[in-house]
């Protein structure tokens, strides 16, 4: 696993097209304070073929996570947010601009740190 960092979130989600229209595949509970999802969207990098992104958050004080059996459901339509404010990163579907906003997401995840991994499709 990579460390995301602040510096490098736009880059980072610009390479996936911001995971619209993206599959949710996973939640794991690592333990009470670490959070791990899987998503997969289109690599800009390797000509746009589907891969998986693992994003493992470390930290979190704060998240709404909806049951496995729902996440083939998420309308993934307007993709993720990922911000950093005050050294505090948050993760939402949909667009968000602020830490406080990204909790009307139906699912966001509030952390230290955010590492992420590539996988294949």
């Amino acid at each position: 696993m990579r460390p995301l960092l602040k510096k490098e979130i736009d880059t980072f989600l610009d390479r996936f097209g911001r995971f619209v229209d993206s599959e949710f595949r996973s939640i794991d509970i690592l333990s009470p304070n670490s959070v791990k999802i899987t998503l997969a969207a289109q690599d800009s990098a390797r000509g746009f073929d589907w891969i998986t992104v693992d994003l493992e958050f470390d930290g979190v004080s704060d998240a709404l996570l909806p049951q496995s059996s729902k996440l083939p459901h998420i309308d993934m339509g307007e993709g993720i947010t990922i911000t950093s404010q005050n050294d505090l990163f948050a993760f939402g579907i949909g667009s968000y601009n602020t830490l406080s906003n990204i909790t009307d997401s139906l699912c966001y995840i509030k952390a230290d740190s955010i590492k992420y991994s590539q996988g294949a499709f």
